[in-house]
């Protein structure tokens, strides 16, 4: 597991590519259909080479999914393929005609699928590299032809803005609403959520890589005193800058969750036990060292960890839920590593752990 790139800084813009791909799977495959018939149709007058740059490019996308399946960056996977779908089709249209070619407003393509996955930045850089690609293979290969006649080109652009537009901001409401749904609208953490279906990739990813997942589980220590004490307008102000100081401290591919109440749960992709418990122990000094809102908070956190085969969610939360409620017991304000305790692990649903706390630990 690598640190976030310049397409995707954060995991949230990386589960976005994931989740994106999922959701135009059946979109991408009917527009490659489309323009199959389309080319097979129109053989007989453009030529029948056509239907080798479309089954290079057919190769090219249903590649995509088992790619994005095993790879620690699959954002670029994405815009990989999106990048060879865009050569492809300007290579037709170079053999083809070039300014004048029937291909030409099919360039609109791979840019409305930028559009459709990344973020505002990631989409300009797609809108220049196509308009670039497109005057390449117009301008660049018949310059004369294209000043004489510039209509096509000058649609392909304008059909390529407004597409674009379109897609992008039909991608823009969508996140708006999908954001809603994922984040907790407290602390602005990712919530329960969002963090099973990362988690299912995360395995996958384990057991093809046999890379090790490790999983803590925190829990603010006496938060229920704070809210009868100061009010839960102060004990969620505290809350919110513990997620503050659990956010900032880790990497972007570190991945941080609110569960509900005074829990959070740290996935983190690659690392074993002995580095998550050096991350748990970093996280439980930075919130005692930062008194947030002017209290002394601490927290207290569960560590398990597995490798390939072993990264199984169920299992890994149970061992870090017992591991939590072993650090309560011990006095509170410490990390404890599942291997490091013997205790029965509870048979209720991971989500549901908050309810074997008793009263007495559980705050």
């Amino acid at each position: 597991m690598s640190e976030g790139s310049w397409l995707c800084p954060t995991e949230l813009d990386r589960s976005r590519v994931v989740d994106a791909n999922d959701r135009v799977r059946t979109i991408r495959m009917v527009g490659s259909g489309a323009v199959g018939a389309a080319l097979l149709i129109s053989a007989p007058w453009i030529g029948w080479w056509t239907l080798i740059l479309f089954a290079l490019s057919a190769l090219n996308l249903m590649s995509v999914d088992r790619r994005l399946r095993t790879s620690a960056h699959p954002e670029r996977v994405s815009a990989d393929a999106i990048v060879i779908t865009e050569l492809l089709l300007a290579g037709g249209v170079v053999m083809s005609g070039g300014p004048h070619s029937p291909a030409l407003p099919w360039m609109v393509l791979p840019a409305a699928m930028v559009a459709a996955r990344f973020r505002p930045r990631v989409v300009i850089a797609g809108l220049v590299g196509t308009v670039f690609m497109i005057l390449v293979a117009t301008v660049g290969v018949n310059p004369q032809a294209t000043v004489n006649n510039p209509v096509p080109v000058i649609a392909t652009l304008a059909l390529l803005a407004g597409v674009v537009s379109i897609v992008w901001a039909l991608q823009a409401a969508e996140l708006h609403h999908r954001d809603e749904a994922i984040l907790d609208p407290l602390t602005g953490l990712l919530n329960r959520h969002a963090l099973m279906p990362r988690f299912i990739e995360l395995s996958h990813q384990a057991r093809l890589t046999h890379q090790p997942v490790s999983m803590v589980l925190c829990d603010v220590d006496g938060f229920k005193a704070i809210n009868d004490e100061y009010g839960h307008d102060r004990g969620d102000a505290v809350l919110r800058d513990v997620a503050y100081e659990l956010r900032k401290r880790l990497r972007s591919f570190e991945l941080v969750y609110r569960l509900g109440g005074e829990e959070f749960l740290i996935v983190l992709p690659g690392v074993d036990s002995k580095g998550g418990l050096e991350v748990a122990e970093r996280l439980r000094e930075a919130v005692e060292q930062t008194r947030p809102m002017g209290i002394t908070i601490t927290i207290s956190a569960g560590l398990s960890s597995g490798c390939g085969e072993e990264v199984e969610y169920d299992t890994l939360f149970r061992a870090a839920d017992a591991a939590l409620y072993d650090a309560k017991r011990a006095g509170r304000n410490q990390v404890v590593a599942a291997d490091a305790v013997v205790i029965e692990l509870p048979a209720e649903p991971a989500l549901k752990s908050g309810e074997q706390f008793s009263p007495s630990l559980a705050s």
